[in-house]
């Protein structure tokens, strides 16, 4: 059976990626932010996972905002990378795991999630920049890719509580694929952090820190807040915490933590690591 090894919380920020690119690992400005991942390179290396399940957002490649799937996965044998204009590293296409993927989207459908399945798919930096950060120096990719895409963009988004179920399903699904292989699932985006409005480059470093703690011990207190309560205490894009709440899911009840970094502000954006294990 394949084993569900752990699981990462990154940000997906472009300028992230950029910074990777321009290898600015040193850079008084990116240094702390960099550092954070330096435990999670050391046991991606030990560990060597065969599969990421990604929970991301799309930004517009595949869904606008006249038509957006609140849940879609992608069941191709490769995906374009298809920088939207940031200036992110040229890599090959993103590999698939087609077999794992079909497995996944027939699971949430016998547990009564509806699932946009996508046998064609492009990626864009809310996949990309979590993975390059990891694996810095890679001219190709060094696992093979489930994307998983929730809507964090157009009004009604998916609850927590509806993320961490599906979460739930995808951790079912993964533990119970008859196939000898390591996944990682990576929870992407947030944390705190607005792109306009009044409240452009709003950080909730109280919050943030707060959500961090319970996402190891108390996911279930989290599955409380609603997406006002998000939008208010994270900004207009902290709601992409959801993605964080699907990974959690996936791990199962107990987990340990092995890795926490926090460090703010990243391009405007409150930036949280977390490396965890399932104990269950």
């Amino acid at each position: 059976m394949a084993t569900l090894v752990g699981g990462i919380t990154s940000s997906h920020i472009p300028a992230v990626g950029i910074a990777t690119t321009k290898r600015l690992f040193d850079d008084p400005y990116w240094k702390p932010f960099f550092d954070g991942y330096i435990p999670v390179r050391e046991w991606m290396e030990k560990v060597k996972p065969d599969v990421i399940v990604s929970v991301y957002n799309d930004h517009g490649l595949n869904f606008f905002l006249d038509q957006v799937s609140t849940f879609a996965i992608g069941a191709a044998k490769q995906y374009d990378n298809a920088d939207e204009g940031w200036g992110l590293k040229t890599m090959p296409p993103v590999p698939g795991d087609v077999e794992l993927s079909w497995h996944i989207i027939e699971t949430l459908n016998k547990d009564e999630f509806d699932i946009t399945m996508c046998q064609e798919m492009k990626v864009d930096h809310g996949l990309v920049v979590p993975i390059q950060v990891i694996w810095p120096f890679a001219d190709e990719w060094p696992v093979k890719v489930v994307p998983v895409a929730v809507n964090t963009v157009q009004h009604p988004v998916p609850s927590a509580k509806r993320c961490y179920d599906f979460g739930k399903s995808i951790g079912d699904a993964i533990r119970s694929y008859d196939e000898d292989i390591k996944v990682v699932a990576f929870g992407t985006g947030g944390m705190s952090h607005q792109l306009q409005g009044e409240r452009a480059g709003f950080i909730n470093k109280r919050f943030d820190l707060d959500f961090m703690k319970k996402i190891v011990d108390n996911p279930e207190e989290l599955t409380k807040l609603t997406t006002t309560d998000l939008v208010r205490e994270a900004g207009s894009e902290g709601v992409e915490l959801i993605m964080w709440l699907t990974m959690r899911g996936a791990l199962g009840g107990n987990v340990k933590q092995l890795h926490s970094n926090y460090h703010a502000p990243i391009s405007n954006t409150g930036s949280g690591v977390l490396l965890l294990e399932p104990t269950d």
